[in-house]
């Protein structure tokens, strides 16, 4: 039966090995590089990094870490990725135990220490470390706490429930998400962000992917109050944008249409990276959140190797996307 253009095939014969599949590394290793490449000059404003752009990955700067050193961003995705690889059937509590490891112990951080985190979810983890809440309603649903901290990690989640049916997706990536960001914005950018990964994951180009994403949300969300915040995406019309109208602040709204508009306006993993970042303020998260899509788009390969040279526990990193490409393709053989 042929598919209509907006959905996401549910043909398990068709998916991908991910065990072998490079879009997974790409993605993966792609958000973390261009964490990495951000992580130097996070708060510069606009204005600085115009008279003194990134051109290539350094250290110092903002946190006086090493070249290749990645932030909270990588840090909570890998703690997702790790928690799925080891819990197929998805277990919120063991990811949330996972973040409050990291925010104690520093876990999963380049050097065991922790040197970056957002108000937002430092409370919400707190919240769920102190009070005995359940881990999806751990987080925080004043506006207020629409920052970009669910969407930044959420992209495990779009391998993870690559096939499922569009109910099932919803629940999954609403449940991570409301970890440490639990208002209906911050979950409709996540929802937003894994449809058009999942479209990249079936071949479509970063235009086509982003188009079909768009129109599928509002007809499958019809009457969510939040859509209206998310109206410049939703119009399909992002590209078309001048630099002058995108923002790149810490707020989910602004680093969702960021991440986008880096990737629609680029053709290749190094210079939608870059984008990101020189668009300045919150630099680490808006080019982790476009260096992701870009890594599913071009892979692994796409992205400057003198990059993945210096990022920290590489081998490590690259391991554990063999352990979860490798839980994924048992989930599938097991039919779920």
């Amino acid at each position: 039966m042929e598919r209509e253009p907006n959905e996401i095939p549910n043909d398990k014969a068709q998916s991908p090995d991910w065990r072998e599949d490079d879009r997974l590394r790409g993605a993966l290793l792609g958000l973390t590089a261009a964490d990495a490449l951000g992580v130097p000059v996070e708060f510069r404003s606009r204005s600085v990094l115009d008279r003194n752009p990134v051109t290539d990955m350094f250290g110092y700067g903002t946190y006086n870490q090493p070249p290749g050193t990645w932030s909270d961003d990588s840090t909570m995705t890998w703690c997702t990725v790790e928690s799925l690889a080891l819990h197929p059937e998805g277990d919120t509590e063991d990811m949330a135990g996972r973040f409050v490891r990291w925010l104690e112990k520093g876990y999963m951080t380049p050097r065991g220490e922790l040197f970056d985190i957002g108000n937002a979810t430092r409370e919400a983890l707190e919240r769920y470390r102190t009070e005995a809440v359940w881990a999806r309603f751990a987080g925080l649903t004043h506006e207020q706490s629409n920052g970009n901290g669910s969407l930044m990690r959420i992209l495990p989640l779009a391998f993870y429930t690559y096939g499922m049916p569009a109910e099932e997706r919803d629940r999954l990536v609403g449940e991570v998400s409301s970890i440490t960001h639990r208002h209906p914005r911050s979950l409709l950018a996540c929802h937003i962000y894994v449809e058009t990964a999942q479209r990249l994951l079936d071949g479509r180009s970063a235009e086509q992917a982003y188009r079909e994403a768009a129109a599928a949300i509002p007809e499958r969300f019809a009457g969510h109050a939040e859509l209206r915040a998310y109206e410049r995406v939703l119009g399909g019309r992002l590209a078309e944008l001048k630099r002058d109208e995108i923002r790149s602040s810490g707020y989910v709204v602004d680093t969702l249409e960021a991440a986008l508009w880096c990737v629609l306006t680029t053709d290749n993993y190094r210079a939608a990276a870059l984008k990101a970042v020189n668009l300045g303020e919150d630099t680490d998260t808006t080019a982790a959140v476009a260096g992701g899509l870009a890594g599913i788009l071009y892979g692994e390969a796409g992205i400057p190797r003198e990059w993945l040279a210096k990022l920290a526990k590489l081998e490590e990193l690259r391991e554990l996307c063999g352990r979860f490409g490798a839980s994924l393709a048992r989930r599938e053989e097991r039919g779920w």
